[in-house]
């Protein structure tokens, strides 16, 4: 199973996330369609924050990606990022309401 954290401070404003393992919605070795959702929502998310705002600011390994928006961002790209990272979070919810077998979305307040 895929477990979404996405970090929130306490006004509510995303502050990053974190996704880890795998969702295992296939057999070894065939197409993982639950996963590969995950990781187009996830990696369009952190294009946008590359190309729009100029963050690149992730950490991946095997089946984990992690992000955090940097604390001295300007406040208008901060708004875009927010922008992003909201729609970003929809995306993995709606995955989770067809497929909560294999991913499961929670919020955290840092």
């Amino acid at each position: 199973m895929t477990k979404a954290t996405i970090y929130r401070s306490k006004n509510g404003d995303i502050t990053g996330f974190d996704i880890r393992g795998h969702a295992g919605s296939a057999n070894n070795g065939e197409f993982d369609m639950v996963c590969a959702a995950i990781s187009a929502v996830a990696y369009t998310a952190l294009g946008g924050l590359d190309e729009i705002c100029c963050v690149n600011t992730y950490k991946e390994s095997d089946g984990n990606l992690r992000m955090f928006l940097p604390d001295n961002m300007a406040s208008d790209a901060w708004t875009r990022a927010q922008i992003i990272l909201e729609t970003m979070e929809i995306g993995l919810k709606q995955i989770e309401n067809e497929y909560s077998r294999y991913i499961q979305v929670i919020t955290k307040e840092v």
